[in-house]
């Protein structure tokens, strides 16, 4: 049973937008690992951009 996490900024992510990730993500453990989508779950999380950085500095 495949799970999937995928981590964005909550910086306007539309509806649609997280539909077609979910879909994507999906299809790609589908098509390279050949899992059931039926048992693939797929979570989205949206972090607030002052708990995101990189290259060792906060985002904002």
């Amino acid at each position: 049973m495949p799970f999937i996490n995928i981590k964005v900024t909550d910086t306007g992510v539309t509806k649609e937008q997280k539909r077609l990730l979910i879909e994507g993500a999906t299809k790609l453990v589908v098509d390279v690992l050949g899992k059931n989508p039926e048992t693939t779950h797929v979570v989205i999380e949206e972090i607030a951009l002052e708990n995101w950085g990189h290259n060792g500095k906060q985002t904002i």
